[in-house]
C-alpha cells in the first residue's frame, strides 16, 4: 500500500492565472441544471419577465459567479486538507504561495458581481442568489463547516442544485418559485450525486492509499464505510422518484413517461462510479461519457415530445381504481 504521509510541498509564486484557477470557471459545464429551470418556468408559468433575453443573461452571471466564489473559498480554506488527495495535491492552492488577502478579495468581488447581477434582473434571483452564497460558507467555513459532517456534507452540498434551479425558474418567472415537488427531486438528486461521488473516491482512495489518508483528506469519510455510502446512493435515488413523481402527476402526467429514460440515467450514473479513476468524482467531466450524454439526450426528447402530446388516458393514474375480483 501508498504510504498515506503528505509529501512535502514545495509552493511557487501565484500568478493571477493561479487564482483565477481556484475560481474553477472551468466546471461551468455543471450550470446545464440551470436550463431545466428555464424550461419549466416558461411551459408551466410562461413568461413574465419584463426583458427575457437580459434576464438570462444576468442570471448565468448570477451563477456562474456565485459559483466561483464558493469555490475560491473552498479551495483556500480545504488547502491542507487538499495536499492529502492522489489528484487535487495538484491544486493551485496546494501548490503555489497564494496570498490571503488575494484569495478574500477575489471571493468578494465574484459575490459582489453575482448579487449585482441577480438584484438588476428581479428580487426573487437576489434571495435565491444569497442563499447560494450563503451555503459556500456554511460549507466552508468553520465551526459549521458541514463539509466534515457525515451525511450532512452530501445534503448540504446538494443545495446547490435546486438553487441553480430557482435561478433558472426567476430568469423567466420572477414573482414566483419551483414547486417544494421539483425543488426537493432536485435537491435529493443532488444529494445522490453527490453521494455517488464520494462512494467512487471511498472506493479508490482506500483500496490505494488507505482510509486514514482518505479521512486527512475529509474528515466527513470517518462516518462512512463503502456499504453506507452505497446504501445512501439508493436511498437518494429512491426518494428523488418520489418527489418527481409527485411533481410530474400534478403538473403534467404525461412526463411521466420520461422515468425510464430518468431511472436509466441514475443507474448508469452510479455504474460510472465503479470504475477507476471515474468521471463520477470529476463531474465537470461527464461530457466525455458517451452513454450517459446519450440517455440524457433521450430523456431530453422524450420530455419535447410529452410536452406537446396530450394523452389523457394516463389520467386514470391519478384516480382510485380496483381490481374487481371475477370469483
Amino acid at each position: 500500500m501508498v504510504s498515506s504521509a503528505a509529501p512535502a510541498v514545495s509552493k511557487n509564486a501565484a500568478t493571477v492565472g493561479d487564482y483565477l484557477r481556484i475560481a474553477r470557471l472551468d466546471h461551468a459545464t455543471k450550470h446545464v441544471f440551470v436550463l431545466p429551470g428555464i424550461a419549466l418556468a416558461w411551459l408551466l408559468r410562461g413568461v413574465h419577465s419584463s426583458d427575457l433575453a437580459l434576464s438570462v443573461l444576468l442570471g448565468f452571471l448570477c451563477v456562474v459567479c456565485i459559483a466561483s466564489a464558493n469555490y475560491v473559498i473552498n479551495e483556500w480554506l480545504d488547502r491542507e486538507f487538499d495536499k492529502h488527495h492522489p489528484t487535487k495535491s495538484t491544486r493551485a492552492s496546494v501548490r503555489t504561495d497564494l496570498k490571503a488577502r488575494n484569495v478574500y478579495l477575489l471571493w468578494v468581488l465574484f459575490v459582489v458581481v453575482g448579487l449585482t447581477c441577480a438584484a438588476a434582473a428581479s428580487t426573487t434571483m437576489l434571495v435565491v442568489a444569497c442563499v447560494f452564497a450563503a451555503q459556500g460558507i456554511f460549507y466552508n467555513v468553520k465551526p459549521l463547516r458541514t463539509k466534515d459532517k457525515a451525511y450532512l456534507d452530501v445534503i448540504s452540498e446538494a443545495i446547490n442544485n435546486p438553487l441553480r434551479l430557482a435561478i433558472g425558474w426567476a430568469m423567466v418567472d420572477p414573482f414566483t418559485l419551483p414547486p417544494v415537488s421539483l425543488m426537493a427531486g432536485y435537491w435529493l438528486g443532488g444529494a445522490f450525486l453527490m453521494a455517488v461521488k464520494r462512494f467512487s473516491e471511498y472506493r479508490q482512495i482506500v483500496a490505494s492509499h488507505g482510509l486514514d489518508l482518505l479521512i486527512r483528506y475529509r474528515a466527513s469519510f470517518a462516518g462512512y464505510t463503502e456499504r453506507a455510502l452505497l446504501v445512501s446512493c439508493f436511498v437518494y435515488a429512491m426518494l428523488t422518484i418520489f418527489a418527481l413523481a409527485v411533481f410530474l402527476i400534478k403538473y403534467r402526467i404525461e412526463y411521466i413517461l420520461t422515468f425510464p429514460f430518468l431511472v436509466a440515467l441514475f443507474a448508469q450514473y452510479l455504474n460510472i462510479s465503479m470504475f477507476t479513476n471515474s468521471t463520477a468524482q470529476s463531474p465537470e467531466k461527464l461530457f466525455s461519457e458517451r452513454r450517459l450524454l446519450a440517455i440524457a439526450a433521450g430523456l431530453g426528447v422524450t420530455f419535447v415530445v410529452f410536452t406537446f402530446v396530450d394523452l389523457p388516458d394516463l389520467e386514470v393514474l391519478t384516480a382510485q381504481r380496483f381490481i374487481v375480483a371475477p370469483w
